[in-house]
């Protein structure tokens, strides 16, 4: 694509010293705006995903996919609502700075809760299949959500439960969306800190672009340290086998 924009700059003409330099600065030009605009770079640092994206997984998100295009872009833009089942990449809603991935369980209507660790939304016991459940000691609260809630949760949960909790279930309101992990009992989710708001999602995830076994502490952060050890074990420590794997959207089943 880079290429055929370029050569709208060079047809009918054969750049010399000066061109091939105007040609390759609007290369970069074009490569830094789809990057930034179209497409953004990110680690997953947690393993709150995992089962689907693993701790040291680089993807790339699309930033266009929820982003409202206006009205003459409607028809041009891939452009589509977020659905349940949604990977999705957005701002942590404690600190706006700090990026989180999850999958969408709950938008505007739903209503949610969970049973011995299952989520029960509008009614309907929900099928799974990419959620992990490895806990070995119970939590009533984040097992049974949102029952036995701790006085120590933030601000915006406790807010979520008094003013949006309806017989034992949380109501998903306008403009908002419950997300979860799908590791599911070591994730910090929407039981924890409440409702994503709809305009702090920034895209989903396309493509595992490289996948690289570290810490999460290494990767929040390129330090000398972490550079050292690429350096050293790139090509043991890289999940080969992870590279252009493309996580998947997908809306649970109901029993």
């Amino acid at each position: 694509m880079l290429n055929l924009i370029r050569n709208v700059f060079t047809i009918g003409r054969r750049p010399g010293p000066r061109g091939f330099v105007a040609e390759w600065t609007i290369t970069i030009l074009i490569f830094l705006f789809a990057t930034s605009t179209l497409v953004q770079a990110y680690v997953i640092p947690t393993g709150s995903m995992e089962g689907s994206l693993l701790v040291g997984d680089h993807v790339l998100v699309d930033k266009v996919a929820y982003a409202d295009p206006g009205t003459l872009g409607k028809g041009l833009l891939p452009y589509r609502e977020v659905r349940r089942g949604d990977i999705i990449v957005f701002r942590y809603p404690l600190d706006p700075q700090a990026r989180y991935v999850k999958r969408v369980i709950g938008i505007p209507g739903d209503r949610i809760h969970l049973e011995n660790q299952q989520v029960i939304r509008n009614g309907q016991r929900l099928i799974e299949p990419y959620t992990r459940h490895i806990a070995r000691w119970p939590d009533r609260y984040r097992d049974n959500f949102p029952q036995a809630a701790s006085p120590g949760l933030p601000a915006r949960a406790l807010d979520m439960l008094k003013l949006h909790q309806r017989n034992g279930e949380i109501v998903v309101p306008e403009g908002s969306l419950f997300a979860m992990g799908d590791n599911r009992e070591d994730s910090a989710d929407s039981r924890y800190w409440g409702f994503v708001p709809r305009e702090d999602v920034i895209g989903k995830p396309l493509v595992v672009y490289w996948s690289y076994d570290a810490p999460s502490e290494e990767l929040m952060d390129w330090n000398v340290r972490h550079l050292v050890d690429v350096g050293l074990h790139f090509f043991n420590k890289t999940r080969w086998e992870r590279t252009l794997l493309l996580p998947r959207s997908q809306a649970a089943e109901v029993n």
